[in-house]
C-alpha cells in the first residue's frame, strides 16, 4: 500500500504557499499601475516589476546555500515576513526610488519562497507520490492567478491602492502560522553536497529547460505589466477580464500536464505549449474577442509548460539537490517575469502595444530550437 500523501505537514505547506501567492499576485499588477499612476509611466511600470524580479532572482541564487545552513522552516519564517511586512509601507511611497526600494525588499521575501515551497514538498511528499505532491503545490499556486491579478485591479479602481496593500501584506504573514507544522516534518539543516546555482547552469539538460522556461515567464511579465494599461478596466473584455482567463485555464492545463507528465514523457508538452504562448501573446493585445481567445491560447500553452518544466527538472536532479532545482526553475521563471517587463517597458514606449507584444511572441516561438536539442542530446 503506498503512503498516505495527505499528512499534516504537507497540508501546512499548501496553505501557507496559497496565502504567500494570493498576497504576490494581488499586488503584481496594481503595483505598476500605481507606478504609472504616480508619473512613472510605463517605463516606471515596467521598472516596478522588474526590480521585484530582480532582487527575487538575486535572492533565488543564494538559496541552495542557505538552506543548507539553516534548513527550510526558518527560511520560510524569514521570507514570509519579508515578503508581507513592507507592502503596507506602498501608501507611505511618494516617487519611483521608494516604490522600487520597497519592491526590493519584497522580492528578496518571494525568492526564500518560492525555493522553499518547490524544494519542501518533494522532501515531505513519499517517493513514489512525488509528481502527484507537485501537482497539488501547482494548484496552490495557480489558483491566486485565476482571480486575485484581475481582483487587485478591481479593488484598486473600486476602494483605492491602500486596501489592495493592506491585503496583499496580510496574507503572507497568515502564512506564518503553518511554519511551525512544517518545521516539525522539515530537516532543520540538508545534509549532502548540492552544486551551487551556477554549476547547476552548466550541466546542459538543466540550462535548456532554465532558457525555455525563463522565455516563456517574460511573456507572462509582458502580459500582466502592459495589458493593464493597454486595456484597462474591470470588464470581460478588459485586463482584469483577460487576467481572470488566463489564471483559470493555466491552472486547468496545469493540473492536466501534471496528468499526463506521469503517464508519458512530460518533454511532449513543451513543444506545443512554447507554440500556444507565442500565439496567445501576439493575439492578446487586440482587445475584444481577439483578447479572450489569445488569454485561452496563452493560459493553456503557459499552464503545460509551467508543470513540464518543473517536473523535468526535479528529475534531474538528486535527492540531495531538490533546492537546486526548485532554485533553478524559479529563477528562470521570476528572471523571465522581470526581464520582460523591464525590457519590453521600453519597446512599448517606443513602438505601441501591438509591436511590443509580436516582438515578444517572436522571442518565445524561437525557444523551440531547445526543445530540439533536448530530444537530440
Amino acid at each position: 500500500m503506498s503512503e498516505s500523501l495527505i499528512t499534516r505537514p504537507l497540508v501546512m505547506l499548501i496553505l501557507a504557499a496559497f496565502a504567500a501567492l494570493f498576497g504576490f499576485q494581488l499586488l503584481l499588477s496594481v503595483v505598476p499601475l500605481y507606478a504609472n499612476a504616480i508619473g512613472g509611466g510605463s517605463s516606471g511600470a515596467g521598472l516596478a516589476t522588474g526590480a521585484f524580479m530582480l532582487s527575487t532572482v538575486l535572492t533565488q541564487i543564494q538559496m541552495p546555500r542557505l538552506l543548507r545552513r539553516f534548513g527550510y522552516g526558518a527560511a520560510l519564517a524569514v521570507g514570509l515576513l519579508l515578503l508581507g511586512l513592507p507592502a503596507f509601507l506602498y501608501t507611505l511611497a511618494q516617487g519611483m526610488s521608494s516604490i522600487v526600494a520597497v519592491t526590493l525588499v519584497r522580492g528578496v521575501g518571494f525568492g526564500i519562497v518560492t525555493v522553499v515551497f518547490a524544494a519542501l514538498i518533494v522532501e515531505l511528499a513519499p517517493p513514489g507520490r512525488r509528481g502527484e505532491a507537485l501537482g497539488l503545490l501547482g494548484v496552490a499556486i495557480t489558483v491566486p492567478t485565476i482571480f486575485a491579478n484581475s481582483l487587485g485591479i478591481w479593488m484598486s479602481d473600486r476602494f483605492g491602492y491602500e486596501m489592495v496593500f493592506l491585503i496583499g501584506g496580510l496574507f503572507p504573514l497568515l502564512g506564518l502560522g503553518a511554519v511551525l507544522g512544517i518545521r516539525r516534518a522539515a530537516p532543520s539543516t540538508l545534509e549532502g553536497r548540492s552544486a551551487g546555482f551556477f554549476a547547476g547552469l552548466r550541466r546542459g539538460p538543466l540550462r535548456r529547460l532554465a532558457l525555455l522556461f525563463c522565455t516563456t515567464t517574460m511573456a507572462a511579465g509582458v502580459i500582466i505589466t502592459f495589458l493593464p494599461l493597454a486595456e484597462p478596466g474591470a470588464s470581460l473584455f478588459s485586463a482584469a477580464g483577460a487576467l481572470l482567463i488566463v489564471g483559470v485555464v493555466s491552472t486547468i492545463s496545469r493540473w492536466w500536464a501534471g496528468r499526463f507528465g506521469d503517464r508519458h514523457d512530460a518533454r511532449l508538452l513543451l513543444a506545443p505549449g512554447l507554440i500556444a504562448c507565442a500565439a496567445g501573446t501576439a493575439i492578446i493585445p487586440w482587445g475584444g474577442a481577439l483578447m479572450i481567445s489569445g488569454s485561452v491560447i496563452f493560459g493553456t500553452g503557459f499552464g503545460l509548460l509551467t508543470n513540464a518544466t518543473l517536473v523535468l527538472t526535479m528529475q534531474r536532479v538528486s535527492k540531495t539537490e531538490y533546492g537546486l532545482g526548485s532554485t533553478l526553475w524559479n529563477a528562470a521563471f521570476d528572471a523571465g517575469t522581470g526581464l520582460g517587463a523591464f525590457a519590453f517597458g521600453f519597446i512599448v514606449s517606443a513602438l505601441g502595444f501591438s509591436w511590443a507584444f509580436l516582438l515578444c511572441a517572436l522571442l518565445v516561438a524561437s525557444a523551440l530550437v531547445l526543445v530540439y536539442l533536448d530530444f537530440a542530446d
